[in-house]
């Protein structure tokens, strides 16, 4: 049973014409929240939680660049709006149900004069549930032809900008006024949201920054974004000045959406490269971890409405132009080409491809006729220009070439069409050619087999028996979107002419029989992922995503497109060092252990060994008789005896806890027997070998441990042997007593029962042995291997006093198992100083009197 949450866009029964008269008084447009104002500037720090809201029905609001309406002024200047059956907006609404409101918001296609916006917003939210967004036309013009058409749209294409005339230098004025229209449409977002309730969809590269505006204003916004256009490899994408800033923008969402594998690999890769990310799949779903909240990744090719062309297959003036055309064409076979006018849809390339066949096939001459009807470009500029030079003299020389009386071999229709008469087109072709060497999706391939499929009157208009199975061919090119969708197409290079030109004499040559199993394998998939299918998926996993948003405390940080929100446990907070130091004075016996590199070295330090200030604070720490200091690190013991030779009742854990001793006069011991290290014969030499393969790599070896790093290696690579290794070692130490773990850009082998846990462990038994329960805890650490610290002294009751203060604190704001959280080094440094200032405090009033001291490390 479908869900309330993915509930109708509109009733759009009626897709009557709306007229609009001005001059008349008109109620203004309301404020539908009760959340009134706009965005913050870019660097406002106001990162509110979600205001409540007086509106109560659930309500999908769509945002994209363009609003699916169609407007013009009448002959007595009235503004005549109706639905736009052609806007993938609009036909997204079958894929939901019936019970939720849906508002759209967009710019309209044209300018409305600024007296009149009041009216046409008031008109169209009431008429529609749509609400414009007024665009002045020089920022507008900057918005899409520039930033958009200029940069984004052909990088996303994979053309770089090696020269002014390939799209240009960046310009960051034109960045600016892109930030400018995607607050503009948060404004209107911000109008009619209610954020506890509403589902936000994003479509397009044109609203890539929206994100981060909503997220700043709402935390738990529910929130979705799909890329209708390719994303480029990394190699490409990392070209971008502002690469960082979209990506971040995009992980503001709740889900991203993507029509292909090989879109959303690119992504993750970027996430990977430049921002450090790594992604799972968890039963099926792709996930990037992100400062405590999970983005989902959506892979769905979007399809099309058959509906609507089923209906333009039953117009009278639908059959009447397929007669025209069969007679028309009569006596040959017909090879269709429906493109727009632009520089990736790969145009000459067909035509050069179809000259080619002429060349190689003589017997084709006469037969065969290429019609390529030609869409107008969405962009403008000296590239189109060259593209529509280009296309006409190749259609000339062709034609001239090889045409006589009574037949063109390419017929050029680069005037518009109404769609009835490309669907006849569609009707007539024997075969589709579709040969952009670039494209987001390309919906032509679906249009055309759906077409093909025909019916009953088109059946005897074409003289076909009913009851034969229909046919179809296609030839497509490799690098649309659509290509993996079809499995029985033939499929192409582009670039290579000659095969294009042989792939057009096998798709007309091929039995009738491979035809229609062709097309019936492809139809099948055509009508049942269509677009209500691929709505309705998305929203699914929309709603999935979103799920434990109001489970989680979130808190906003960062500035401008910095901007991001941490998703944490509500029992998670900052230590307040008034706090810490108020429960560390009123207590007696005192544990604490404490990490090195990650939450004790000062930050942009060249140098990991203790400095000064560290050392001196941990001899304070050390000198009060109350406390036992532990620093456990994942380091040999030679090396931080070696650091911290100054800190004499400093106790020390080396190696992850392998190597534990309780202060400078103790000998080291270790907490985990081991009768051998036999299976480093084995190990070692494996990890050699991807050593020797992965350029950047490095062993690290241990006394206990052998570790193998990839951090500054090729991060895919790296990752990809990582894994491969880890399988390795698994398998050739089977029957050995250690455990093989992946970390952050490592793979570590070590004695199994080796964390540094049982250093924790080991700590607290001892004290409690020596009847000295701990009424006070603090253990700091930043990373993965410090959770098995925090889990030990917060499960550890019978070793702690009835009325102990446990403070487990992690560095940062992220998912832990520790309670508490401080930002940074110079924070932990601070509040432990507090610490040791309140130790010689004491030591002012109070003899002296022997102790020890506990630090942990993680690296």
């Amino acid at each position: 049973m479908v869900s309330r949450s993915y509930s109708n866009l509109l009733d759009l029964a009626s897709g009557d014409a709306l007229s609009l008269t001005f001059g008349r008084e008109r109620r203004r447009l309301p404020r539908v929240a009760t959340v009134a104002g706009v965005l913050s500037e870019l660097d406002d720090e106001s990162t509110g939680s979600d205001a409540p809201s007086s509106v109560s029905q659930e309500r999908m609001i769509i945002v994209g660049n363009q609003l699916p309406l169609r407007a013009h002024r009448s002959d007595s200047g009235e503004w005549i709006f109706s639905w736009d059956e052609d806007s993938l907006l609009l036909q997204l609404k079958d894929g939901l149900g019936e019970d939720v409101e849906v508002t759209y918001i967009g710019c309209l296609k044209e300018q409305i004069d600024p007296r009149e916006q009041d009216d046409v917003a008031q008109t169209l939210l009431e008429t529609f549930k749509c609400v414009p967004a007024f665009i002045p036309t020089e920022l507008f013009s900057k918005f899409y032809h520039g930033f958009c058409k200029q940069h984004l749209w052909p990088l996303f294409h994979y053309m770089l900008p090696l020269s002014p005339d390939l799209g240009g230098r960046f310009d960051r004025s034109l960045w600016q006024a892109y930030l400018s229209v995607n607050k503009i449409f948060a404004d209107k977002v911000m109008e009619v949201i209610s954020p506890d309730d509403d589902f936000v969809w994003v479509h397009d590269y044109h609203l890539m920054v929206l994100p981060t505006f909503l997220r700043k204003r709402f935390n738990r916004v529910k929130l979705g974004f799909f890329l209708h256009s390719p994303f480029p490899s990394s190699e490409i994408y990392r070209t971008l000045p502002v690469r960082d800033e979209l990506l971040r923008a995009l992980l503001n969402s709740d889900l991203i959406g993507f029509h292909t594998f090989d879109y959303a690999r690119h992504f993750l890769s970027c996430c990977s490269r430049m921002l450090g990310l790594s992604y799972q799949s968890k039963r099926g779903y792709i996930g990037l971890e992100y400062y405590g909240r999970t983005v989902s990744i959506k892979i769905l090719p979007v399809g099309i409405h058959i509906g609507q062309l089923q209906s333009v297959l039953n117009l009278p003036d639908t059959e009447a132009k397929v007669a025209e055309l069969r007679d028309q064409f009569r006596g040959q076979t017909v090879v269709l080409g429906v493109d727009d006018m632009d520089i990736f849809k790969g145009i000459s390339l067909k035509l050069l491809a179809m000259e080619q066949l002429l060349i190689q096939h003589p017997d084709k001459r006469g037969k065969v006729v290429l019609v390529q009807i030609a869409n107008p470009a969405r962009g403008r500029g000296k590239d189109v220009q060259e593209v529509q030079s280009e296309t006409t003299a190749t259609v000339s020389r062709i034609n001239g070439t090889f045409g006589r009386q009574g037949y063109k071999p390419v017929v050029l229709i680069d005037t518009p069409l109404q769609f009835f008469e490309r669907i006849a087109y569609y009707v007539i072709a024997e075969c589709c050619l579709v040969t952009a060497v670039r494209d987001g999706m390309n919906l032509i391939p679906y249009e055309y087999i759906i077409c093909r499929q025909g019916n009953e009157k088109l059946d005897e208009t074409l003289r076909l028996n009913p009851s034969t199975p229909k046919k179809s061919m296609l030839v497509v090119s490799e690098f649309i979107g659509c290509s993996p969708s079809l499995s029985g197409a033939i499929r192409v290079n582009p670039w290579n002419i000659d095969a294009v030109a042989e792939a057009m004499d096998t798709a007309l040559i091929v039995s009738e029989a491979e035809k229609q199993m062709r097309h019936e394998k492809h139809y099948r998939y055509v009508s049942t992922h269509d677009v209500a299918y691929w709505a309705r998926s998305f929203l699914q996993d929309l709603e999935r995503a979103c799920r434990d948003h109001v489970r989680r405390r979130c808190w906003g940080i960062g500035f401008g497109l910095g901007f991001r929100v941490i998703a944490l446990d509500p029992n998670f907070r900052k230590l307040s060092v008034e706090h810490i130091v108020s429960s560390y004075k009123r207590t007696k016996s005192r544990a604490i252990l404490l990490d090195y590199d990650g939450a004790m070295m000062l930050p942009g330090s060249i140098t990991t060994t203790a400095n000064t200030e560290v050392v001196g604070i941990l001899n304070s720490l050390c000198r009060d008789p109350k406390n036992v200091v532990f620093l456990v690190s994942g380091k040999g013991r030679n090396t931080l005896t070696e650091w911290f030779s100054a800190c004499e009742n400093l106790g020390l854990a080396a190696e992850h806890g392998y190597f534990v001793r309780t202060n400078h006069e103790a000998d080291w011991e270790t907490c985990v027997s081991v009768p051998d290290f036999d299976w480093k014969q084995i190990a070692e030499p494996v990890m050699q070998l991807y050593t020797e393969t992965t350029d950047g790599s490095t062993i690290e070896t241990k006394e206990s441990a052998l570790v193998w790093s990839y951090q500054y290696a090729d991060p895919d690579f790296g990752s990809c042997q990582a894994k491969e290794l880890l399988d390795h070692l698994e398998s050739v130490l089977a029957n050995e007593p250690v455990s093989v773990k992946s970390g952050q850009h490592i793979v570590e082998v070590k004695p199994q029962g080796v964390n540094k846990g049982i250093v924790a462990e080991h700590l607290l038994s001892t004290m409690r042995e020596k009847g000295m329960l701990p009424d006070f805890v603090l253990c700091i650490g930043d990373d993965r291997s410090d959770e098995d610290m925090f889990e030990e002294i917060l499960s550890a009751r019978d070793s702690l006093s009835p009325v102990a203060e446990v403070f487990a604190c992690t560095v940062g704001q992220k998912p832990s198992k520790a309670k508490y959280y401080l930002e940074d080094t110079t924070e932990i440094v601070r509040m432990l100083q507090g610490l040791a200032n309140a130790s010689e405090q004491a030591a002012r009033n109070v003899p002296p009197a022997p102790h020890r001291v506990v630090i942990a490390d993680s690296k």
